[in-house]
């Protein structure tokens, strides 16, 4: 058979398209590969390299999708119905009328479950859409389509730890039964969603390839997309140019559109934080073919947490030049939510939404953000997050970070100096508090009672 080659509109090249003949067979080996020269169970794991490089292909469109009601359950006490409504509300309002939040999914298992996936398709929102995952059963298939939901997540592991050792199959019995259940989905006109678990530790072209390649072929057969969920479910996923399979995040989403034939827009990256680089990884998948990223708010999910929603959102202005019809100040009533409704304590340092993300206490930096305010700020919180910069009073705040804070919090139009007297007596008062052996920040309230006491009436409006 000839090579046949096709001009790529992108790149305006004429690329080699593989033919069927060139996908791997099914490697259905009797031992496991368990890749011990990257996993050593009893050694951190190795970041290998064999140097083959990709080019950046990202896709016309990228976008997010929202894992908080299923992943980000799995880490914290189950969402009430009313309070993933609200969620719901607000991720709509965050990824804007462009549909930057594609899609969210949903357990349809609990009563709470079920009454929030009926009440947010109810809403008759466009973005996000509402999808589940389901147990790879034909019940399950026929609950969701009862329910109205055309799209569902299938859990299929591809690597060995799980196939051998997890579900006790050869390599062949867990391909035929996940096609079988794939099947099972398009026979009830469920669009499947496979999440290829643990992709970073499995034989790419010896079971993902022809696996992935089985699922296109069935897909075009049914007439219903398929689309292919690659899961860096341990967190080993790698955004190094040059390093090994199967941890390269680049080779393995550029592999599945060029060599398993998965269109970029039925390619979705789902990344965990275990060695902290979920957002470097989530980038990277966009870069290389991926049109969606899977993320949850606050990053909240499994052990260490998924791909942070909120910093994904910035990313793809960062690298679209702009938000595309989304609101990131939604992003600091999320984060209120949370704290306020929810429980939940965000870590103070946690960009975008901890407490102290752009809060300086060091008064050289007070003193920057006196004479101006780009200094020491990432961008204009104020506008984007309407979370002006901020000022905490410590120890180490001096004059500048005093004047500072009384010019920010009064909101005074004609700022004061770090020279004036008051700013002066305030900062004895604080030198006094710490000197007498205080530990902790001082707060708001505290400083406002100082400021009245000694300059009565000075701001009052």
């Amino acid at each position: 058979m000839k090579t046949k080659f096709k001009l790529n509109e992108k790149t305006n090249l004429l690329e080699a398209v593989m033919p069927e003949y060139h996908v791997p067979p099914l490697d259905d080996v009797a031992e496991p590969n368990l890749f011990r020269d990257q996993f050593s169970y009893d050694e951190v794991p190795k970041s290998t390299f064999d140097y083959p490089r990709v080019p950046y292909n990202m896709p016309k469109e990228i976008y997010i999708t929202d894992t908080t009601f299923r992943d980000g359950q799995q880490s914290r006490a189950p969402y009430t119905a009313k309070q993933m409504i609200y969620l719901f509300k607000l991720l709509h309002k965050l990824g804007g009328p462009n549909g930057k939040i594609r899609q969210t999914e949903f357990f349809p298992y609990s009563a709470a479950d079920r009454k929030a996936v009926e009440e947010c398709m109810a809403l008759g929102y466009e973005f996000p859409e509402v999808t589940t995952w389901i147990r790879a059963v034909k019940k399950d298939f026929e609950l969701v389509k009862d329910m109205g939901i055309k799209e569902t997540g299938i859990l299929v592991s591809c690597s060995d730890y799980h196939i051998f050792n997890k579900l006790g199959k050869t390599r062949k019995q867990a391909m035929d039964q996940y096609l079988s259940v794939v099947s099972d989905a398009l026979d009830v006109g469920i669009r499947p969603r496979c999440h290829l678990e643990d992709i970073t530790r499995a034989d790419f072209y010896g079971f993902v390839v022809p696996f992935v390649h089985e699922l296109i072929k069935i897909s075009e057969q049914a007439k219903i997309p398929v689309k292919i969920r690659a899961c860096d479910t341990m967190g080993y996923g790698l955004p190094y140019a040059g390093t090994s399979l199967p941890r390269n995040v680049a080779r393995l989403v550029y592999a599945l559109q060029h060599h398993a034939g998965v269109p970029s827009e039925l390619l979705e990256w789902h990344g965990h934080n275990d060695f902290y680089k979920a957002v470097a990884n989530a980038s990277v998948a966009w870069l290389h073919g991926a049109s969606a990223v899977n993320c949850s708010l606050l990053g909240i999910g499994e052990r260490t947490g998924n791909v942070p929603l909120e910093a994904m959102v910035f990313e793809y202005a960062s690298l679209r030049g702009g938000m595309d019809g989304m609101d990131p100040r939604v992003i600091t009533e999320i984060a209120g939510y949370y704290e306020r409704e929810l429980g939940y304590r965000i870590p103070p340092m946690t960009p975008f939404v901890g407490r102290n993300f752009n809060v300086t206490k060091a008064g050289i930096h007070a003193d920057g953000l006196l004479k101006d305010e780009e200094i020491y700020n990432i961008f204009d919180t104020d506008k984007l997050l309407n979370r002006p910069v901020a000022v905490a009073v410590s120890n180490v705040s001096g004059a500048a970070g005093v004047a500072y804070w009384i010019n920010t919090f009064f909101k005074l139009s004609e700022k004061i100096d770090k020279k004036d007297a008051l700013v002066a007596s305030v900062l004895n008062w604080v030198t006094a508090e710490y000197d007498a052996g205080r530990q902790t920040s001082i707060s708001d309230e505290e400083l406002v009672a100082v400021v009245e006491r000694l300059a009565p009436g000075r701001f009052s409006s």
